[in-house]
């Protein structure tokens, strides 16, 4: 297991006997070794050192939590959570290999747990055959419809069916897998924003979200990943995969800072229910190790 950052937080004060600039330069050093981009974790020290000198404060204890509350502030999180007695709809999106199909079967487990009985998964990466029959066996073992089309066919008409069976019914929940192959991003982009304006027209107001699923063991790509994603569709969330592998973890503060996105869940595991509510003050204190 790799030390934690909070691990060589604890041996940074241990090494050191006076808190002077080589501490702050060491601080930023970890900051950015803890998954927080270089840009922002020279502006976050910069600040935490301006204010520990300003409140004459050289308490390690002191300086973590202050350190923890300008964190805090850049790290959100967004409830997720459906309208009744209305359409709604998720696009979930991702590169390949984040675990974006599985992070689409946990979610529908956890609102079929919640009492939606009205729940369908759009198969929308057509481009992939492994992901239709992934989706489908995964909607088998939940006991989740799963609406999808032929290998090739268009995205956004499977969304198209898929939201019209829940209109049927009156209301209920689609959520969408897509296409994640980045290194075709122009097509992929463009594949994107109309499967998004088939969405947005079939769910009823304010009741579509965009979700990203993002590694967090991936750090930095992470970000450029978010980058691109909001770009093109303008997101709402992130879902962080593989949370319980990370000894860094500190992409949620990076991604809130530079993009002001919020997290909705984590997945801390491979089963279906190995999702919860994202809570950013145990993300920070788990990151800090307090």
């Amino acid at each position: 297991m790799k030390e934690s950052f909070g691990a060589k937080l604890k041996s940074l004060f241990s090494g050191k006997k006076s808190i002077n600039e080589d501490f702050y330069d060491d601080l930023t050093d970890l900051l950015v070794e803890g998954d927080i981009g270089a840009k922002a974790a020279y502006l976050l020290v910069e600040e935490l050192e301006d204010v520990c000198s300003k409140e004459k404060i050289t308490d390690e204890n002191q300086i973590i939590l202050k350190l923890k509350e300008l964190l805090l502030r850049d790290v959100k999180k967004l409830s997720l959570t459906p309208e009744k007695d209305k359409v709604n709809v998720g696009m979930v999106l991702g590169v390949n290999g984040v675990g974006k199909t599985t992070s689409v079967a946990k979610l529908a487990n956890l609102f079929k747990a919640r009492g939606w009985e009205n729940l369908v998964l759009a198969s929308s990466d057509t481009f992939r055959a492994a992901a239709i029959e992934q989706l489908a066996m995964h909607g088998d073992k939940i006991g989740v419809r799963v609406v999808s089309h032929q290998h090739g066919s268009d995205p956004s008409a499977v969304v198209f069916d898929a939201a019209q069976a829940i209109r049927a019914r009156g209301n209920g929940l689609v959520i969408a897998d897509t296409a994640g192959r980045l290194h075709n991003k122009e097509n992929l982009v463009r594949e994107l924003q109309k499967i998004d304006k088939t969405c947005a027209s079939k769910a009823d107001p304010g009741c579509y979200k965009k979700i990203l699923v993002i590694d967090a063991t991936t750090g930095q790509n992470a970000l450029r990943q978010a980058e691109v994603f909001h770009e093109a569709v303008g997101l709402d969330a992130l879902i962080m995969t593989k949370y319980d592998s990370t000894a860094k973890g500190g992409v949620a503060f990076t991604i809130g800072k530079e993009l002001g996105l919020p997290v909705s869940f984590i997945c801390t595991g491979e089963k279906y229910p190995d999702i919860q509510e994202f809570n950013p003050e145990e993300y920070i204190n788990e990151f800090l190790g307090l």
